[in-house]
């Protein structure tokens, strides 16, 4: 899950309050204010791969989930849950 919050305990409250049944394994802060907590909470699961497209979408979209969901099914045709699980997992790895 990736979430904006000022601290790591406003990131924590976040998850729990949109996932109140899920355990919290990792918290790590990148850049600025967005906080990763856990793949498994996006519903992916197994290996994920880097994707150079998806990156170079998040780029355009300045970090912009939604718009990189939006430019990424513009480029590949994907359906919305397979671009978001795409965009999603590559924002874990931090682009």
């Amino acid at each position: 899950m990736i979430t904006w919050a000022d601290d790591e305990e406003g990131a924590i409250n976040i998850l729990y309050e949109n996932y109140p049944t899920e355990e919290v394994m990792r918290v790590t802060r990148r850049p600025r204010n967005a906080w990763v907590i856990s793949k498994a909470v996006l519903g992916i699961t197994g290996e994920t791969e880097v994707s150079d497209l998806a990156r170079e979408c998040l780029s355009k979209a300045a970090g912009d989930k939604v718009h990189a969901i939006r430019l990424y099914m513009q480029e590949t045709g994907s359906d919305l849950d397979s671009a978001r699980k795409i965009i999603e997992s590559n924002i874990v790895y931090g682009w």
